[in-house]
């Protein structure tokens, strides 16, 4: 049953920010992004240390920065690891967590009305499973 059964019986502190970095640093796709540099600002609530992380895209390279790049921020996102987490697996969408008040998303509009297009879900998230408890 690989990571995408077994979701079921993570908990919240099994929940590794810099795993999930890893794989939105990855999930990129600068080709969908207007300009030649984009920084996305992720702000993690449920994180005492290290809250903040960035991704700084420019051209077709993607780097995580544990520090402020010190450029303009194109896109916030403000959310717990486990909402990202959630949206980016297919769980749930931008628009539920969004309307749910779990995800706050701020910035370009040109780039915050189509966050799937540049920032692709996991490869698995289509996949056939059973769903997740309902949200409270």
């Amino acid at each position: 049953m690989g990571p995408v059964w077994a979701r079921h019986t993570i908990l919240d502190a099994d929940f590794d920010v810099e795993f999930l970095m890893f794989y939105l640093e990855r999930a990129v796709d600068p080709s969908k992004l207007i300009g030649t540099e984009i920084v996305i600002k992720f702000r993690f609530s449920d994180l005492t240390a290290q809250r903040d992380w960035w991704l700084l895209i420019e051209s077709d390279n993607t780097q995580v920065c544990l520090k402020d790049p010190g450029k303009d921020i194109n896109v916030y996102f403000d959310c717990s690891v486990r909402t990202m987490h959630d949206v980016w697996m297919g769980d749930r969408t931008y628009k539920d967590a969004m309307k749910s008040g779990d995800l706050s998303v701020q910035g370009d509009v040109a780039l915050t009305r189509n966050i799937q297009a540049w920032l692709t879900p996991a490869t698995f998230a289509d996949s056939e499973r059973a769903p997740l408890p309902a949200y409270s």
